[in-house]
């Protein structure tokens, strides 16, 4: 080896982490948008989505690829169904690096913001939208399909990254608390108009009295949680909304790490400490407690009701363990109540890029159908899910479901309908969170936060000032937040950065492999110098 073999060895070496660095930029999957759609070739698509463990719902996707297929009988749409939106995600990211991915998927913003991070790009929607033959309400479809102006604007903004479309919302659902009126007024208290904190904090430490043999008062049971929480990130970051405390920004500065959260947890802590609190994570699935006579809040999704209540067509705990209440569905707890905020969820619909743009085009034809009134109407009414259109809001057949509440306890379920009800009712007073890359991450170490300090009270540990604090180092460098990112009020996270970003971890391996090679030709050349100097010395 040679000094300029050595040399361009090295520079290519040094070289790896600007090349390298061009990968996980944000590209905008550039979409060429053909004149029109060829239906003289075949084309088959995949489609991903989600289900609760629900046959209905399954039974709707299949019927509704099988409507689709005979209107586009060129088009083939394969379907694959997930039980967890984590492992869909995952698996999302998994196939991007394998340019794998599905042609349409079920997904949510925040995990939209991490797949525009891969090559093979999610497809922005703005063209095809207004595209007068395919668009939204376009001359030449074969379904009636919403227009823009159609699309409740709210969800369709919740659609929004960086200003660029880049999904179609399919389901809006939002969080209720489902109350057992029924212990609460045995308890002495009276349900207010608008549940607040205080309200639902104090019944809940009343609820957790037992008797000397450790039997609870309210219900005669052993077993008793008072207020029982599903999804925890959704819990801190309303929390935040509503006392309008900081979350982060619009651009991905992380500000959850700030004393609104800190005394937050520790008022979680002290009614943990009661027995009045737990999660979903840690006790299981609210339903089930709030079925069993065992709970009295139980916070959930809207289109969580069907498992709710004494009469659910879902139960999932056996017959004889029931306990006969009357639910009311009630919005979340609130701080101000003349000021309610709760926020917006459900599933979009996204497109991936591919090499032939009528391959997108055919995509994008199956995506405007799940909008159609149909679609919309029969998989909302499987549970408490709204419609994303007022095309389909306004349609006799979902305005007759919804008179119909209470009907019977299956498809006219009373708690389901008063769910899409609550959500119906308060369209205005929901809102979402920012999206960008690495959100998704933000929002699970809200979320953990409070697991954390539920787990550590239950385990006997002191939650005080000094747990909070290294609870937020821990938070960061578990789900990799960028330090740099982190708002500067959060000094207690600057402490412990977390793993290095992957540039530089690149970088520092790059380096460690030009001073490795230095060093092997250190040692060649000098060994090739002995091997001379004894030759002569032989000589």
């Amino acid at each position: 080896m040679n000094k300029k073999k050595l040399a361009l060895l090295l520079a290519l070496v040094l070289c790896l982490p600007l090349l390298s660095g061009c990968h996980g930029a944000q590209e905008s999957g550039e979409f060429a948008m053909p004149s029109s759609f060829d239906e003289s070739k075949q084309y088959e698509i995949s489609f991903w989505a989600k289900n609760d463990t629900n046959q209905t719902q399954v039974d709707i996707y299949k019927n509704t690829i099988s409507e689709f297929e005979k209107l586009y009988p060129n088009i083939k749409v394969n379907l694959r169904l997930y039980t967890d939106y984590g492992r869909l995600y995952s698996d999302v990211i998994t196939n991007i690096a394998t340019d794998t991915t599905p042609n349409v998927c079920i997904t949510y913003p925040d995990h939209i913001a991490t797949y525009l991070t891969g090559k093979n790009s999610v497809v922005p929607l703005e063209e095809l939208m207004a595209h007068e033959k395919y668009g939204l309400g376009g001359t030449e479809l074969r379904f009636d399909g919403p227009s823009k102006a159609e699309i409740i604007p709210q969800f369709l903004s919740e659609c929004l990254i960086n200003g660029i479309t880049y999904a179609l919302p399919y389901m809006r659902s939002t969080e209720a608390c489902y109350v057992n009126k029924t212990y609460v007024e045995k308890l002495g208290y009276t349900l207010p108009e608008t549940l607040t904190w205080d309200f639902v904090w104090e019944v809940s430490d009343a609820a957790a009295q037992k008797d000397e043999e450790g039997v609870y008062l309210v219900n005669g049971q052993k077993v008793m949680i008072p207020f029982l929480y599903k999804s925890t990130d959704n819990m801190m970051i309303q929390l935040l909304r509503q006392m309008d405390a900081e979350y982060s920004t619009e651009n991905g500065q992380i500000l959850v790490f700030n004393d609104t959260v800190h005394s937050q947890l520790l008022n979680i802590a002290e009614h943990v400490k009661k027995g009045a609190f737990s999660t979903f994570k840690i006790s299981g699935y609210p339903a089930n407690y709030l079925n069993a006579g065992q709970c009295i809040f139980a916070v959930d999704s809207t289109a969580g009701a069907t498992w709710m209540g004494s009469d659910a067509p879902l139960i999932d705990i056996p017959e004889d363990q029931l306990v006969e209440f009357e639910t009311v569905v009630m919005p979340i707890p609130q701080y101000d109540p003349e000021n309610p905020q709760m926020i917006s969820q459900g599933p979009s619909v996204c497109i991936f890029q591919k090499d032939d743009p009528q391959v997108v085009m055919a995509s994008w034809l199956f995506t405007q159908f799940l909008l159609t009134n149909k679609v919309q109407i029969d998989y909302s009414c499987t549970e408490g899910y709204v419609p994303v259109t007022s095309k389909a809001l306004n349609s006799p057949e979902y305005q007759d479901y919804l008179s119909r509440e209470g009907e019977d306890n299956q498809h006219y379920y009373e708690v389901k309908i008063q769910a899409a009800k609550l959500l119906l009712d308060n369209v205005e007073n929901t809102f979402v969170t920012p999206v960008f890359n690495g959100s998704a991450s933000l929002r699970d170490a809200a979320g953990q936060m409070i697991e954390e300090v539920t787990k550590g009270i239950r385990r006997k540990k002191t939650v005080d000032d000094a747990f909070i604090e290294k609870l937020y180092g821990d938070m960061v460098s578990r789900y990799h937040l960028n330090p740099e990112e982190v708002g500067s009020a959060n000094t207690a996270v600057k402490k412990n950065f977390g793993p290095l970003p992957g540039t530089s971890v690149i970088l520092l391996s790059a380096l460690g492999i030009a001073w490795a090679l230095i060093i092997v030709y250190v040692i060649y050349n000098a060994a090739k110098k002995r091997k001379v100097a004894n030759s002569l010395k032989k000589d």
